[in-house]
């Protein structure tokens, strides 16, 4: 998620705000820098794993990754541009 906040401010974004459900405390604090806000609706303590506080967190493998990426290259592919500033 850094990676995700430091390249959407070195593009110009005006506010950035971090949202998660879950998080370990030191987690949050790392985020803070890079957000100008960071939202977290739980921080248990001790954290000792995301997946603890969901129902289903099954992983993902590497061919789903794959495969969802390729989707969303043709669909991004087959929007069509946007318009050009005047």
């Amino acid at each position: 998620m850094r990676a995700a906040l430091d390249s959407l401010r070195a593009a110009g974004a005006a506010r950035l705000i971090a949202a998660v459900p879950v998080a370990a405390q030191d987690a949050l604090d790392r985020l803070s820098g890079a957000a100008d806000q960071v939202v977290c609706l739980e921080v248990p303590h001790p954290f000792v794993a995301v997946g603890a506080h969901y129902r289903d967190f099954a992983q993902v493998s590497d061919a789903e990754v794959a495969a969802a990426l390729a989707r969303q290259a043709v669909a991004a592919a087959a929007r069509p541009a946007p318009p050009a500033d005047p």
